[in-house]
């Protein structure tokens, strides 16, 4: 059939409205405009008519997403769009040969493409760019989007984590053209954001560009690369919620520590549950971390809660020492007595501690000559023991009456002589009286039958010399009660003393704690 029968047939069919005849010519001119301009094309060379020409190459980013930072391996991955933009020499063609066809896109493949790469890639692969079509203009301009994920070396600082904020940057550049065969444009200041997904962990504040000539020490010739830095500010509230909040909490129960009472026996569990409740959330930090000499922010903390925690355990363990310390302990010092007890009490509102049980005189122990009475209940009846101590010279036989109308208590008197004035001597009398109807007259000649109703009872002591070991026993019993009350009365201030050290130290630590509190809150505004 004719050609010219069959162009008009077309031709008609267009004008009546059925099928655009641009279409079919562009399709036809298109597959003729591709055999036309890689009849002679090669990939493998630079398109320049001139080898000492220089192709220049405009680049663009578009941020899409990031993927993931990891901290630890320090690695940044993210989901680019990279626009690259040239002019090839050798594929340019005229409109008007071609049906006024403007654009044509084949595979990337078939076209010189730079060999632009991402100089700090951390992928092992190197396979993350994904083929696709360039677009061909008819004054030879080539762009090739090309989608991307990458994974590039970042350095992260992790001085003020969580509150902390990282610059990546990604630097791309020719791997075998230098400056003098290929140069490098940017297209934009910075990467675009229009299309960006946020991400819940990162904000991105911005991703400027930045044009940089490098002379390498291999090569004397510059080669030029565009580096991309990828602003990012760490969103907290997660970090704040799950590891800051807990820690405060728990680093707050450390002071508590010392209001427990001493008996309790929970003072130093407490000290070392929190111990081990901050070291679980301290390794919990030291996972996502890289393992730098740069300590996290959140791990300063912990570390100085955890040595607080560990100090007040250990002042804990000391103090309740004081607070248990035995008959053998020595008196409060003067020093203590006057700054623990006296001022350092009142600071700390230490009242509640028994005034009256503490007496502010030291007893000493018992003397030869002193007296000394020992008050007790008796069964039955009222018994009076007095010990004289009566000189060689006068002695062992007296009577000793009592007064049977006098309300008295059994009562033990070591005295010496007749007036009881001196030390003790080795000759002594006991004499024992009983009484218990006041009134009764123990010197009035009284008869048998008033005996029996005043149950008056006159003893005659004898002489005791022989028996200076029952003087011995009384004495040691004497010393033994007076050091027992002593010996309360010193334990009772070491646990005031004990007392107030912790009420002291609680308020100290409670200090320390919201310091500790306020430097990292101010470190996050």
């Amino acid at each position: 059939m004719n050609p010219r029968v069959i162009w008009a047939t077309f031709h008609l069919i267009a004008t009546i409205g059925f099928i655009p005849v641009c279409l079919c010519a562009q399709g036809k001119y298109a597959f003729k405009l591709l055999n036309d301009l890689f009849v002679n094309y090669t990939s493998a060379l630079r398109p320049v008519e001139d080898t000492d020409n220089i192709i220049n190459v405009t680049l663009q980013i578009t941020l899409s997403q990031i993927i993931d930072m990891d901290e630890r391996n320090q690695i940044l991955t993210t989901y680019l769009w990279i626009r690259q933009v040239w002019f090839d020499a050798y594929l340019t063609w005229n409109k008007t040969d071609y049906d006024g066809l403007d654009t044509i896109r084949i595979p990337s493949s078939y076209v010189w493409r730079p060999d632009i790469v991402l100089y700090n890639n951390a992928d092992d692969q190197f396979s993350s760019s994904m083929e696709t079509n360039v677009v061909i203009r008819h004054d030879g301009q080539i762009m090739w989007d090309q989608p991307a994920i990458s994974k590039s070396s970042c350095k992260v600082d992790v001085s003020f984590f969580p509150f902390d904020a990282q610059q990546c940057r990604l630097t791309f550049g020719s791997w075998t053209h230098n400056g003098n065969q290929m140069d490098l444009h940017i297209a934009l200041d910075s990467a675009d954001l229009s299309d960006f997904v946020e991400n819940v962990e990162w904000q991105v504040l911005g991703m400027p560009a930045k044009k940089n000539v490098i002379l390498y020490g291999c090569c004397s010739d510059p080669y030029p690369d565009i580096t991309y830095t990828l602003h990012l500010k760490r969103r907290a509230s997660f970090y704040i919620f799950n590891l800051l909040i807990p820690c405060m909490m728990i680093s707050f129960l450390a002071p508590l520590g010392f209001y427990l009472p001493a008996d309790s026996g929970e003072k130093v569990s407490l000290g070392v549950t929190v111990l081990l409740a901050l070291t679980v959330f301290q390794l919990l930090v030291a996972e996502s971390m890289p393992p730098s000499e740069n300590v996290p922010l959140i791990g300063k903390y912990y570390i100085a809660t955890m040595t607080m925690v560990t100090a007040s355990t250990a002042l804990t363990i000391f103090i309740m020492n004081i607070h248990h310390c035995g008959p053998e302990a020595q008196p409060v010092p003067t020093w203590a007595r006057r700054f623990i007890l006296h001022y350092l009490a009142r600071i700390c509102f230490v009242y509640d501690m028994g005034e009256g049980c503490l007496s502010a005189h030291t007893d000493k122990p018992a003397q030869k000559g002193s007296s000394c009475t020992i008050n007790g209940p008796a069964r039955g009846e009222d018994f009076a023991l007095r010990v004289r101590s009566i000189s060689a010279s006068d002695g062992c036989s007296q009577k000793i009456k009592d007064q049977l109308n006098e309300d008295v208590s059994p009562t033990l008197s070591l005295r010496q002589g007749n007036e009881c004035h001196t030390g003790w001597t080795d000759s002594s009398c006991v004499c024992i009286d009983h009484g218990e109807v006041a009134g009764a007259t123990g010197e009035s000649g009284a008869t048998g039958k008033e005996s029996a109703k005043k149950r008056e009872i006159l003893v005659e002591s004898q002489c005791l010399c022989h028996q200076q070991s029952l003087l011995r026993n009384i004495e040691y019993i004497a010393n033994f009660y007076y050091e027992q009350k002593a010996t309360q009365r010193r334990n009772g201030e070491w646990r005031k003393v004990a007392k107030v050290m912790d009420r002291f130290f609680m308020w100290i630590f409670f200090i320390m704690v919201f310091l500790m509190s306020l430097l990292i809150i101010g470190k996050a505004v």
